[in-house]
Parts: structure tokens; C-alpha cells; sequence
């Protein structure tokens, strides 16, 4: 019996008057002048208007969503090519969602927009938009039809109640869509099981089936490809979180031809090629894929029988794919080598490398926008560690230039970049990156961790740890332990279900070799995650409290007993296995910090536990029931719930501020205790 199973109760009385309580405890102890300056310094870096306004091309517009100091649930704009290129572009406002909140009377966090390509029932080209607003943060939306010409949302239009749903345009009168239709249409996981068409002027009750999955995969999806003289209609179905099926759908019939790929791959179609990433060694007759491979096929040779196929990308021991993106005339490949990222410009059909010029050296290159149905325009990023990021503009296969560069938010005059690489205990070298100041002797250490659902760390400018951490004095470590995917499929393979503690062994032998190195002390090395990340940090105070001095654990998963049966759990069991298992159980009890808590008088890290009532993919229960059973045993530790936020923890810049300010007031009050201001 779970004594504290009325926590999982997300906005009971009870539960929140608990949550506030811990709230203010916390905050009184962590709040003062250096918390001010910290929070400050953050707020300063989300609000500035010289933050870089990374946009979306549609049509003759670049759009752009932007927070700042006087908008702080932000404005959706958009401004031309010849403007943003200016340093003080006129950006049109779309939506203001501050007034639209004020208008409204409700708690409106922005939550994206889907615009029609194809002419609107005005005639207007990229007018009408499906926009998505939640309440408070949460992962669930109401989506509502906004007529862009006119700047209002349309009357009797495309609407859906809050719900965690899909919806996508086929044309101007029809969209694909998933939400929750009434008892039995969301899975498990409490996504959309039913996908539909529907049409204008149709009760959504009426909207016809498309296709139904079962009640344990984790969503079902429709969408169409509009691509002149490629037009088709796709339907997925993802079993779990690493297995999905796709259907080509005939838009008449809605009779449905499976795409015979493996399950565990990547699967992509444009134009007339079929590119597909294996995650395990996939066998053909005309030969064998390896993991993490990306080949490709004619897409009608394949459905008609044919397996022949030409390679894209072969991975190796140190080089991974991280992504690709198409233009209209080339394939963008991105790759990674020893988690340092590397942007290939690519001739479809023979894959031969182009030169795309300007790109420069010493930087982390990453694509932001390409558009392959309107040329070959491209928006790419360039940053680093110490290196503030820069847009770039341009060609792909001809030339890009800087659009855009931000400030550099902090001094990182003399800060250095090193990487390093830890053995773990079955000898896998793991690799991690040490960002800090020149000093004599050990310093307080902040090690960052993730480890799953094939998520990589890659090196990017440190604006808010370099304001509140690395300027200070502090030492920045990021790990890039199994679980990830920093070296392709396997990396993440090596980390699933039974092997799980692989990547908690990881990230242990990353903490002591900053020690070995002298780099930090355990009293001085401080440890942060959130998500998986948080379970991480869960593991690590359980399991590893004596190699750090402090921990701060957000948004976490805790209690891996009932995590499938928690909002979106379900969906990661593919990631953690299924505790109703006895056999998978017993591997997951090793770890699973709420079954595993410490004797009160052990030596432990101080803790700091965040997390936000309005997340509705990891639920608030797990943190607040670990803290509890914390105290329960007399271990005291700080707690503090943002009352709206979602999983992000933050709903605006100045929340995200306070729980940034947060994090750092507490490391630096338990790392460094002699330089602590005294809050009076």
C-alpha cells in the first residue's frame, strides 16, 4: 500500500496545499541577494530583444514566435527576408497572446500553429492556421481555426476541446484528425487511437474512420504530403516508443498499403526515393543495412517487390547520424563524430558531397529550416561551448552568410572546452565535455546528465550556466553516457530495459574521474537532470550518494512501480520495460529510486526536487511522493512546484527565470558554502 498515493491527486486540495507548503519552505531558504542577481542575470538573457528570432519561411513571410520582457506569454509575427535582415526588423503582430489571455480570462501558453500552404476559403494563400493553446503549459491543447488575413479566429471553423490531439490540413476544407472522441478512443498512453477525416461543416462525430490502433500503442497518426507531383497520404501507427508501422492511404478509399520496412527503423518518402534508418542490422536480399545506416530506394521499385538500394551514410566507432534534411536539389546530412557535429551537402541519387560555402570552422553546424517544396533555401546554426550562436542564410550547394548573431551573455574570456573520456565498468569509453575558467586546484563541478530515448548532448553556447555557473567560477560538464544517441542506435540499445544501469554506471565513473582528474572533490561536485534526466538524478541519490555534494533533480520520473500507469507512462515502456513483469520487474526494482530510499542516517548529497503541477507527460506524483518519504525517514530536502509550467517547468520567461535561479542558489549554497551570501 502506498501511504502517499493521495500525492498522485494532481490538483487536490490536499496535494497542493502539501506542494505549496515545501514551495515556501524552499523558498525561504534559498531566496536573497545572490538568488537576484542569479534570477536577474537569467531573465535578462530570456527577455533581451538580441536574442536571435529564429524563423519559418511561408511563402513571402518569415514567422517568428517571441517572448520578452513587455510579452511574456509572447507575440506570433512575421516580417520579410529584406526586414529581418535589418538590425530592427518591423515584425507584424499575428496573435498577441497576452491580450489574447487578458481577452479571454484564460491561462493561454502558446502552443504552435499549423498553416495551410493550399488557398484558404478567402482565396489567400498561407492564411488559415489550426492553433493550439494550452492552459498553463500542459502537453494537452485546445486547437482553434485563426484566419491570418482577418486576425481572428474563425466562427464555426476547426475547433477541438483540450485534449493531447493531432490535427493536420489536407486541404481547405478537410483535415486529418486524432483526439479523445469519447471513452476507448486514446490509448494507454493517452494519445489519439482513432485517426479521421474530417470536413467542413461536419459534426466531428461524423468525421469518417481512417484507421484504428489498439489500445496499447502509443498514437496513431494521419498527415498528406502536398509536394507537386508527389501528392500522397500517409497513416502511422506507433506500437511503442521505438516501433512504428506507415501506410500509404488511398485518399478515396481510405484502403490502406503497408510500407514493408522494419519497424525499429526510420522511415522517410519524398519525392520519388524511400530513405530508411535501421535502428538493428536489417537483412535484404541484396544485402545487409547496418544499425544506424541510412539507405535509399526507389520508393515504387520498393512497394513493388524490388529491395534494391543504394547506401547514404555508414556509421562507424565514432561517427553517428544525427539527422538530415532535404531541399529541393540536395540532402543535408548531419552528422556527429565523437559528439562533434559535422554538415554534409549531399547529391541525390549518386551522394556525392557538394560544397555549401560559408559555414564556419570550429563551430557546431546544425540545420534550423529548410523547405525542399520552395527551393533550396537554407537556414543553418553555428555555435559552441564559448561560441554564441549565429544564423546563417543561404544556398544549399552554393553559399550561406551570417543573418544573425546573438551577444555573448557572459565573459568567457579565458574558458576552455576540453573533452574527456571515462571508463565505465564494463570498459565502454564514455565521452563528456569539461567547460571552464583557468584555476588552481578543484572547483565546484555541475555535471549534466540525460542517457535515453536515443537523446544526444551536443556542445551549444552556455548562456544561462555560463551567467549563473562557469562566470562565477564554476565547472560545467556535460556526459554523454548510453542511453542516448550520441553514437547512433546502439549507444541508446546499450542503455534499454535489463541493461538500464549501464547508463547510471556512465554517469557515476564520469563523477568519479572528475575526481581522479582534480578536476572537483565529491563535497564540491553537484549533479542536475530533468525527465529521464530526473530519474537519473533519482538514481544517483540512491545509489550513488557518496560521489556527489549535491543533487538537483526536475520534472522526474521516481516511482518506476507505476510509472506506465501515470499520464503518458505508458508509452515508455518500450525504454524502461513492463513492472507488471515479474521477470522485467526485477530488473527495474534495482534502480526505481521511490522503492529504493536511503536509511535516514546515510551520508547523502542535498537534494533539490522540482517539478510542475501542470505537466501532463511526467506526473507531478513522482516527485512529491519521493519527497515525502523523504521526510517521512527525517531526511530534509528542497521542494518547490511550479503551479502551471507543463513538462517544460516554466510557462514564461520569468518562471523559467525563478526555477533557473533556483537550481543555482542551491548548488552554489552546498558546493561552495564559503561563498554564500548571507540572505539578511
Amino acid at each position: 500500500m502506498d501511504q502517499y498515493a493521495w500525492l498522485e491527486e494532481v490538483e487536490s486540495a490536499t496535494a497542493l496545499d502539501w506542494a505549496r507548503e515545501r514551495n515556501a519552505a524552499s523558498t525561504a531558504r534559498l531566496t536573497g541577494p545572490r538568488f537576484d542577481e542569479l534570477e536577474a542575470g537569467v531573465l535578462a538573457i530570456l527577455d533581451t530583444d538580441q536574442r536571435i528570432p529564429y524563423p519559418v519561411r511561408r511563402g513571402e513571410y518569415l514567422w517568428n514566435f517571441w517572448r520578452d520582457a513587455d510579452h511574456p506569454y509572447g507575440l506570433w509575427r512575421r516580417t520579410t527576408l529584406e526586414s529581418f535582415r535589418t538590425d530592427s526588423p518591423e515584425w507584424d503582430v499575428v496573435i498577441d497572446v497576452d491580450a489574447l489571455r487578458e481577452a479571454e480570462g484564460e491561462n493561454w501558453v502558446w502552443g504552435g500553429a499549423a498553416v495551410l500552404r493550399a488557398e484558404s476559403p478567402d482565396g489567400a494563400r498561407y492564411d488559415r492556421a489550426l492553433v493550439s493553446l494550452s492552459r498553463g503549459g500542459a502537453d494537452a491543447t485546445v486547437v482553434r481555426e485563426f484566419s491570418i488575413s482577418r486576425r481572428e479566429f474563425v466562427d464555426d471553423g476547426f475547433s477541438l476541446p483540450e485534449a493531447k490531439s493531432r490535427i493536420s490540413w489536407i486541404d481547405k476544407d478537410t483535415v486529418y484528425v486524432g483526439t479523445d472522441f469519447g471513452p476507448g478512443s486514446l490509448t494507454d498512453s493517452g494519445y489519439p487511437r482513432l485517426v479521421k477525416r474530417w470536413r467542413r461543416d461536419t459534426p466531428l462525430g461524423h468525421a469518417d474512420l481512417v484507421y484504428e490502433g489498439h489500445h496499447s500503442d502509443v498514437s496513431i497518426g494521419a498527415g498528406y504530403d502536398d509536394t507537386p507531383g508527389y501528392e500522397r497520404h500517409f497513416v502511422s501507427r506507433a506500437i511503442d516508443f521505438y516501433n512504428s508501422e506507415i501506410y500509404l492511404l488511398a485518399p478515396d478509399t481510405l484502403a490502406l498499403e503497408r510500407i514493408d520496412v522494419p519497424t525499429d527503423s526510420d522511415a522517410d518518402v519524398h519525392e520519388s526515393r524511400l530513405l530508411v534508418r535501421p535502428k538493428s542490422a536489417w537483412e535484404l536480399p541484396t544485402g545487409t543495412v547496418p544499425p544506424g545506416a541510412l539507405v535509399a530506394f526507389d520508393f515504387d521499385a520498393y512497394r513493388a517487390g524490388s529491395r534494391d538500394y543504394s547506401t547514404v551514410f555508414t556509421p562507424d566507432a565514432h561517427t553517428a547520424l544525427a539527422g538530415y534534411s532535404w531541399t529541393k536539389s540536395y540532402l543535408l546530412l548531419s552528422t556527429m563524430r565523437d559528439v562533434r557535429s559535422e554538415l554534409h551537402t549531399l547529391e541525390p541519387g549518386t551522394w556525392e558531397t557538394r560544397e555549401t560555402r560559408g559555414f564556419p570552422e570550429l563551430a557546431e553546424i546544425g540545420v534550423y529550416y529548410t523547405d525542399p517544396r520552395e527551393g533550396d533555401e537554407i537556414f543553418a546554426t553555428a555555435s559552441g561551448f564559448t561560441l554564441p550562436p549565429t544564423l546563417l542564410h543561404g544556398t544549399a550547394g552554393g553559399s550561406v552568410e551570417p543573418l544573425k548573431s546573438a551577444p555573448a551573455f557572459y565573459d568567457a574570456t579565458g574558458v576552455t572546452a576540453e573533452q574527456f573520456f571515462a571508463t565505465s565498468d564494463d570498459g565502454t569509453q564514455i565521452p563528456y565535455f569539461v567547460v571552464r575558467k583557468p584555476a588552481d586546484g578543484p572547483q565546484p563541478t555541475l555535471l549534466y546528465g540525460y542517457g535515453g530515448f536515443e537523446v544526444s548532448l551536443t556542445p551549444d553556447y552556455t548562456a544561462v550556466s555560463g551567467t549563473s555557473w562557469i562566470e562565477r567560477g564554476g565547472v560545467y560538464v556535460l556526459a554523454n553516457i548510453r542511453g542516448g544517441g550520441e553514437y547512433g542506435p546502439d549507444w541508446h540499445t546499450a542503455a534499454l530495459k535489463e541493461n538500464r544501469l549501464r547508463a547510471y554506471e556512465d554517469f557515476a565513473t564520469v563523477a568519479r574521474d572528475l575526481v581522479a582528474r582534480g578536476i572537483t572533490t565529491r563535497e564540491q561536485l553537484g549533479a542536475q537532470g530533468g525527465s529521464n534526466g530526473g530519474l537519473l538524478m533519482g538514481v544517483m541519490y540512491t545509489r550513488y550518494p557518496e560521489l556527489f555534494g549535491a543533487i538537483v533533480c526536475q520534472v522526474p520520473l521516481l516511482d518506476m512501480r507505476r510509472y506506465h500507469q501515470l499520464l503518458a507512462g505508458a508509452s515508455w515502456m518500450a525504454e524502461y520495460g513492463d513492472p507488471d513483469d515479474p521477470a522485467q520487474w526485477a530488473y527495474i526494482s534495482e534502480y526505481s529510486p521511490y522503492q529504493n530510499l536511503p536509511a535516514a542516517d546515510a551520508d547523502l548529497p542535498a537534494l533539490l526536487v522540482t517539478t510542475s503541477t501542470r505537466d501532463d507527460r511526467v506526473h507531478p506524483g513522482h516527485a512529491r511522493k519521493f519527497v515525502a518519504a523523504l521526510r517521512e525517514r527525517g531526511i530534509e530536502v528542497d521542494y518547490y512546484e511550479n503551479i502551471e509550467g507543463g513538462h517544460g517547468g516554466a510557462a514564461d520567461n520569468k518562471q523559467a527565470a525563478f526555477k533557473s535561479a533556483l537550481a543555482y542558489e542551491f548548488l552554489w549554497r552546498e558546493l561552495a558554502p564559503s561563498t554564500t551570501v548571507d540572505p539578511t
